[in-house]
């Protein structure tokens, strides 16, 4: 029997090549024109208006990221009458990349578009029932974006095409075909056929008879087809398959719920400006498929990537917005992109969903109730209290798949998040979000399914992504044969909300998983492309003062409210946010336009606190100072400011007796040595020693880089077992508050400026690096006296403690982690914190203590410099800051986060002092932003959290007249809240840990 199933195979293979091969006959070539639209993309008028050139099969065309417009002129055959003919055209199509290299949107003559065209999309409907003679003109704008892909899979090697200026002018495709032809619509159906039996069977155990049934059934098929004559002989081939099509699947079969989808990454190997256009090809593809199969269901996230379309593709967006409305292209996820979600802040995670939704609701009428981010690089333990938040009460993935030292345990389960909200969650177990409803990924899904015996249920996204593309009718074809047959799961075709209400209702005792989705892959995404992500921290905490300062002054001096610039921006910054951008794993092109955005955002928003503070300030020559950070007086305040804000405190003294510096402040005493490292950092108030024994602190590493498979995205844990200490220096020298330090080492040169702060209780680190290494990873660390099993890290609205040790797999897996604006590790009774401006990357390790016993570790990930996609990331001039806070507590660590990230503000004024709009009475509550309502009507609106992770109250006080105090959803809307009442001038909140409040003052 091997033998048969060994020469069945074989058989099939072949035959399946003849088959395609037989699938369109009576080619006829057309009449080709071409205009090679010069620069950038260019309005659809434009292109169509164009003067063509005449042009052939065989030409060259495409420089990278060119755009040429082509004219197809034809005139159907009387020989073609009564047959469906279709145009096909290739311009260069590689079908193993789709989605990354050539594609096309094809229109008629008005602008109407048809389609897209794609590796696997090749073809345009010209007529269904020809009658002969009709004239065919058509319009394909075609895009010739470079392949970054090298090899098979997602094989990258460094390449100049990822810039525009580097990448060239010379043609990179020929066009391969041309013409119109008939297609057999009886040999494409059995190929069909054909191919959905033929993978069955190949993922059937030969013990199972079925498999056998199947073999010999497809062995008689073949019996049945005239090779010569394939397209007279396929339905009696097909006969011999009816029966084996037909027979239903078992009672136990799987259930699986089809979705149409393209994953198309809002910027990624393509600059955003392509993403424009992808986004168009791929939905003009889906609207002219669900035309001709009723039965397709299309769901798309990313309310950016809908904006565009209105925005920008008009024609495209009409025929979008029609099957919005009959529940067949379905806006799905919530979030304005899909973000990463281990950088982006609180406050911006919670605009990703205020953005995202408040778009579906105004452009549709719909609540979109799931969040869907299916590729993102692992999902921060605040996620399921902000999706409750949002009114959305589901969550999908399927990149915890990509991990690479454990199964994650469950494919439905309830994840609970840092406050203990739960969110019944889905990971796709055909760990893909671009299926091909193949055999083997059905089979796949049914086998990997990790809860069996309690739920019966799992989704699959089918449709070519990352780069677009979509469904294709071969997919339907192959969902529409395993709907109900014997061997496989059942495949039915619908929306994503069907699958989560069943799924939840049959599932009501699903496993709970606490805290983060780590993802153990793609740890150098904390750090790569260092500009992209100083960018984010600087704007997300200009925009918290732009909202405070300006909300301010028009409360206090009836000044305008910058809404629609704020609203603007936002939704820059929140684009660059996107899992490919914020991450640092896209080409050059992507990661330059990012930091010039943020160049404009800060100029913009700079302009804006300007206005505020000078209208709060008021006239005068007196120097009032503005602080939107922590207060500490007063817990988290919505922001005071006058003349008596700045910080006080003894000033800095800085000593030294030849061999090295001693610098005070009555807080802090640091000793900086002659190598310029710290090798004493004490608070005086308690006297105890920060840094461990024999140790340094900011002790710069320099480490080899060598990722085994994706440079941007992965730091490979091997990297540790080799490094340089960089002790080495140019010079040391006493400046005024601190030290300068200045060290060379390869191509690279760092200065740092070491100062304390009157009233201030850290060790400031200024650091300037002029970086040229490549392949390399530089961390600074300091080895603190502290002995503890976990360290604490800042999270979105909170903080996750982490294990220092490795005792099992899932421990050693996390040895780089992500925290915003501080670490933190103590031990009872002391502690202490890093703090950092810009810096995401980090590494939290045990050491050996001198004189015995252990110290802890923590390193900062200051720079990257891999190869691809972008050969020159991270190259040139940077600019971090951090700091070490001796004696620090948890609340600490907040309030010097905060500090470090929001620098005092002084401007000229009247003096008068300028008291919050808001103000807090406990200490571990925390105000995140201050804002007017997005409604336009004025009032007031305070989010705020839980800080310390335990249960509490805070009385939250308004500084202006209101009128109710509601508490609200994400999206600004009234919300049931428990422990909340109201007393004089504000709101007392029982808060448990970590819990997110959003109140709305009506004014």
């Amino acid at each position: 029997m091997h033998d048969d199933r060994r020469l069945i195979e074989g058989r099939l293979r072949r035959t399946l090549q003849r088959i395609e091969a037989a699938v369109w006959s009576a080619p006829v070539p057309v009449e080709l024109g071409r205009w090679d639209a010069p620069g950038e993309p260019v309005p659809l008028e434009e292109g169509l208006a164009a003067d063509y050139a005449d042009a052939e099969v065989g030409d060259r065309w495409g420089p990278p990221w060119g755009t040429t417009w082509w004219r197809v002129r034809a005139t159907v055959p009387a020989a073609h009458a009564g047959r469906p003919v279709d145009l096909r055209l290739d311009l260069g199509f590689d079908p193993l990349r789709t989605g990354f290299h050539v594609e096309g949107l094809v229109y008629r003559a008005d602008g109407t578009p048809v389609k897209g065209l794609n590796p696997r999309n090749q073809w345009v409907r010209v007529a269904d029932d020809a009658q002969g003679g009709e004239e065919v003109e058509l319009f394909v704008e075609s895009a010739s974006n470079p392949l970054l892909l090298g090899g098979g899979g997602f094989d990258f090697t460094p390449s100049p095409l990822g810039e525009k200026e580097t990448a060239g002018s010379e043609p990179m495709y020929s066009v391969v075909r041309a013409e119109l032809a008939v297609f057999e619509q009886e040999v494409w159906e059995l190929q069909q056929d054909l191919e959905v039996l033929g993978q069955l069977a190949a993922e059937l155990p030969e013990s199972d008879p079925r498999q056998w049934q199947l073999l010999r059934a497809i062995d008689r098929a073949f019996d049945a087809l005239d090779t010569s004559d394939i397209a007279g002989s396929a339905p009696a081939a097909r006969e011999q398959l009816a029966g084996v099509l037909a027979d239903p699947a078992r009672a136990s079969a799987h259930r699986i719920s089809a979705v149409g989808h393209a994953h198309i990454d809002s910027a990624w190997l393509w600059p955003v400006r392509e993403t424009v256009r992808k986004v168009a090809r791929t939905s003009s593809n889906v609207l002219a498929l669900m035309d001709e199969h009723p039965e397709l269901v299309y769901a798309m996230s990313s309310a950016q990537q809908f904006a565009w379309l209105r925005d920008h593709r008009p024609e495209v967006w009409a025929g979008v917005v029609e099957r919005v409305r009959e529940g067949r292209f379905v806006p799905v996820g919530g979030m304005w992109v899909e973000s990463d979600t281990n950088m982006p802040g609180g406050e911006a995670l919670a605009r990703q969903l205020n953005h995202g939704k408040r778009f579906f609701l105004d452009e549709f009428g719909i609540e979109t109730r799931e969040v869907w981010l299916p590729d993102s690089f692992g999902y921060t333990a605040a996620l399921p209290q902000l999706i409750a938040l949002s009114a959305s009460q589901w969550f999908l993935t399927q990149k915890i798949s990509w991990n690479t030292t454990n199964r994650f345990p469950h494919h439905s389960f309830r994840w609970e998040g840092l406050d203990g909200t739960r969110i019944f969650t889905h990971f796709p177990p055909a760990d893909t979000y671009g299926s091909e409803v193949s055999g083997a990924e059905v089979a796949h899904a049914a086998r990997n399914f990790s809860d069996k015996g309690d739920a019966t249920r799992s989704l699959l996204p089918f449709g070519w992504g990352d780069g677009g593309g979509g469904p294709t009718r071969e997919m339907l074809a192959r969902a529409s044969r395993l709907r109900d047959l014997d061997g496989s799961a059942r495949v039915e075709v619908e929306r994503p909300d069907a699958f989560f209400e069943q799924a939840e209702a049959e599932y009501p005792d699903a496993p709970i998983w606490v805290g983060e989705l780590y993802l153990e892959m793609h740890r150098g995404t904390y750090t790569s492309q260092a500009k992209t992500k100083q960018g984010n921290r600087r704007s997300e905490h200009l925009l918290r003062e732009a909202e405070l300062w300006a909300s301010t002054a028009t409360v206090r001096t009836g000044a305008p409210y910058p809404s629609e610039e704020l609203d603007r921006i936002w939704k820059v910054v929140l684009l660059q946010q996107f899992h490919d951008i914020l991450p640092g794993s896209s080409i050059g092109w992507v990661h330059r336009e990012a930091v010039a955005n943020y160049e404009a955002v800060a100029a913009e928003l700079e302009a804006i606190i300007d206005r505020a503070q000078a209208a709060l300030a008021g006239e005068g020559d007196v120097e009032v100072v503005f602080n939107a950070a922590p207060h500490e007086r007063a817990g988290v305040a919505g922001g005071a400011a006058g003349p008596s804000a700045a910080s006080g405190g003894a000033p800095v003294e800085v000593t030294t007796d030849g061999d090295g510096w001693v610098l005070s402040n009555g807080l802090v005493r640091a000793v900086v040595d002659a190598r310029g490292l710290l090798t004493s950092v004490v608070d005086t108030a308690t006297g105890r020693e920060a840094l461990a024994p024999g140790s340094a602190g900011n002790l710069l590493q320099l480490h080899p880089d060598t990722p085994v498979d994706f440079d941007a995205w992965d730091v490979d844990a091997y990297y540790r077992r080799t490094w340089t200490d960089l002790t080495d220096v140019s010079s040391v020298s006493g400046v005024d508050g601190g030290v300068r330090v200045v060290r060379s080492f390869g191509e690279s040169t760092v200065t740092q400026l070491l100062t304390l702060t009157p009233g201030e209780a850290r060790v400031d680190v200024d650091t300037e690096v002029d970086w040229r290494e490549r392949e390399k990873i530089l961390k600074a660390g300091f080895d603190l006296d502290v002995t503890t099993e976990r360290s604490t890290a800042e999270v979105q609205f909170g903080h996750v403690h982490r294990p220092t040790h490795t005792n099992t797999s899932w421990d050693a897996a996390k040895f780089e982690i992500c925290a915003h604006r501080w670490v933190h590790v103590g031990e009872p009774g002391y502690g202490a914190a890093v703090v950092n401006d810009s810096t995401y990357g980090h590494d939290v390790t045990r050491r050996d203590r001198e004189g015995g016993g252990s110290t802890t570790q923590v390193r900062l990930s200051l720079l990257r410099a891999p190869q691809s996609p972008d050969p020159v990331a991270d190259l040139g001039v940077h600019r971090l800051r951090y700091a070490v806070v001796p004696g620090a507590g948890i609340a600490d660590a907040i309030r010097e986060g905060y500090r470090v990230n929001l620098p005092l503000r002084t401007v000229s004024g009247s003096g008068a002092a300028v008291e919050p709009l808001v103000s807090v009475s406990s200490g571990s509550a925390v105000v995140e932003a201050v804002k007017l309502a997005d409604d336009g009507s004025g009032d007031v609106v305070v989010r705020l959290y839980e800080s310390l992770g335990a249960r509490g109250s805070a009385t939250v006080l308004a500084g202006f007249e209101f009128g109710t105090i509601d508490t609200v959803d994400l999206l600004e809307r009234p919300l049931e809240t428990a422990g909340v009442q109201v007393v004089e001038g504000g709101v007392t909140l029982a808060l448990r840990p970590f819990q997110v409040v959003t109140l709305r003052f009506t004014r």
